[in-house]
């Protein structure tokens, strides 16, 4: 595992950084399928609970692009990034299908990707405390329209189950 952390080094804060890949494998490629290469973690686990378990993944995620933006990642790699999390919370929300979903997509191994490619272009530049408060404003726009999306399908369910 200790070659995953080589891109922070350009960074006087590769130690705390170091959270941010175990927690994406823990999410993204925990665990793997016997006798196959294809890996998962536990946000297509937590899918599998209604509403709660979609809320706490977005949660976690959302951790992760705070923690990213603060350690110098650009608007615009952050604005990919909640992107990513939009896609997995919204389609990854979706009753079986979105389960199914969650398995292939691996939001957060996609924004640590981007992270690492960001920093071995050498564009890292700093602190990225700036673009906090967008972050937020962001992370709050998806929430509200995961929420949104989650009350829909659910009224949608009990109108077919009330009749």
């Amino acid at each position: 595992m200790a070659e995953h952390y080589t891109h922070y080094t350009r960074t006087p804060r590769s130690e705390s950084l170091k959270w941010v890949d175990r927690v994406t494998k823990l999410m993204d490629n925990q665990f793997r399928f016997p006798g196959t290469n294809w890996r998962f973690g536990m946000d297509p686990i937590l899918g599998l609970l209604p509403v709660v378990g979609d809320l706490a993944s977005f949660s976690v995620s959302a951790m992760l692009i705070l923690t990213m933006a603060r350690h110098g990642a650009s608007g615009k790699l952050v604005t990919l990034m909640l992107l990513n999390v939009a896609v997995d919370a919204l389609f990854g929300s979706i009753p079986i299908l979105g389960n199914i979903f969650d398995f292939a997509f691996k939001a957060n191994d996609r924004n640590v990707r981007l992270l690492r490619a960001y920093y071995e272009e050498g564009r890292y530049q700093g602190s990225g405390k700036g673009i906090i408060v967008g972050v937020m404003v962001g992370l709050a726009v998806v929430f509200a329209l995961l929420v949104w999306a989650l009350w829909e399908m659910g009224e949608y369910v009990y109108q077919l189950i009330a009749g």
